[in-house]
């Protein structure tokens, strides 16, 4: 249940960051800037277990996405993280925020408008378009560079946490633009190796040190994980590959993947292709399979997972067979201490 006390507490925090941060804060609004900006919030383009979202328009006529966080423990939480680290990014594969609210009972954060919507429509939906090979193998690379951003290219590193196909937004151009920092993590000192309490993100991309550190550290190298995780299933959850087993089987994908890769059989395809286009959807395999190793230390750099995107596919190798970390598709709450894993023990640091 929602407690009174620490309502009043998160907001104080709330308060303190942004007065101790006004440098890094971008433009306040109020509740009837909101109203005006959204037509009293008619337009809801999507909800979700934190907040609902709803597009908007700016004085400027500039089309927004005004995300309204509704009233949950940890919402505090999610606001600073997005404000503190958003804020201190510009890449043109990383969502811009234009601005906040924080008046009375109202929470929200005034982002771009992206046209096109979520990755995640895109490849798991029937009625959607498929996008061509192409525009999937960009939008991958486009990713990938947003990413390597995040860890190398800020004054402080930044670590992701919850990367998926939801969380990657698409302009007009189909151009693949990072969301939804409210897992996000800053490393000001550029330390790889962060300390984390507790498990964040969603399962089925979280990587397996941030449950079991057995595994490793949690470093920018859990982001690598989430990330090839995500390339194999644009390659696969398309239905563009036949692959003829679902995740409820014993057969788990990336699994069957590395089979095939390993054969060097040719993937069956329900999709006419060009060689050229082949030979990327073979790239987007054997590097997703090097980012999701079970060994932290065995994953590529993002800088390095650009680097092969970008090269020869001749000069690729199939990684090494790793013990793949079996996850049902289910939404993590960083608060939660049970989780439905098929690990036997968690071990925590």
């Amino acid at each position: 249940m929602w407690n009174l006390k620490g309502k009043m507490q998160n907001d104080k925090d709330i308060e303190l960051f942004l007065k101790n941060n006004e440098n890094l804060a971008t433009r306040r609004y109020n509740y009837s800037d909101l109203m005006k900006m959204t037509n009293s919030f008619s337009d809801n383009l999507g909800e979700g277990g934190f907040a609902s979202v709803y597009k908007g328009k700016l004085s400027d006529g500039r089309l927004v996405a005004v995300k309204i966080f509704k009233e949950s423990k940890g919402y505090g939480e999610k606001i600073i993280n997005e404000v503190a680290s958003i804020s201190r990014t510009s890449h043109v594969n990383i969502v811009t925020l234009l601005g906040f609210c924080f008046e009375g009972s109202t929470r929200a954060l005034i982002y771009e408008f992206m046209p096109n919507g979520s990755l995640e429509k895109f490849i798991f939906s029937k009625v959607e378009s498929q996008l061509g090979w192409e525009q999937l193998f960009q939008i991958a690379l486009g990713i990938a560079h947003g990413i390597e951003y995040l860890h190398q290219g800020c004054n402080t590193r930044i670590l992701h946490f919850d990367i998926k196909p939801h969380n990657i937004l698409l302009d007009k151009d189909f151009n693949p633009k990072m969301s939804d920092f409210g897992l996000a993590r800053l490393c000001p000192n550029r330390s790889s190796i962060v300390p984390m309490p507790g498990a964040r993100g969603t399962i089925g991309y979280i990587a397996p040190e941030i449950v079991c550190r057995n595994f490793g550290n949690v470093s920018h190298k859990s982001d690598v994980y989430s990330y090839g995780m995500m390339i194999l299933e644009m390659a696969g959850e398309t239905k563009n590959i036949e692959v003829g087993i679902d995740h409820s089987s014993e057969n788990y994908f990336p699994d069957w993947i590395y089979k095939k890769l390993e054969q060097s059989v040719k993937l069956d395809l329900n999709i006419i292709v060009n060689a050229n286009e082949h030979l990327r959807i073979r790239k987007m395999l054997i590097v997703g399979l090097w980012c999701i190793h079970t060994d932290p230390t065995a994953r590529p750099s993002m800088s390095r997972v650009i680097e092969m995107l970008e090269g020869n596919i001749e000069s690729l190798q199939i990684p090494p067979k790793p013990n793949f970390f079996l996850q049902p598709r289910e939404a993590l709450n960083p608060s939660i201490s049970e989780l439905a894993l098929t690990l036997s023990e968690v071990h925590e640091v």
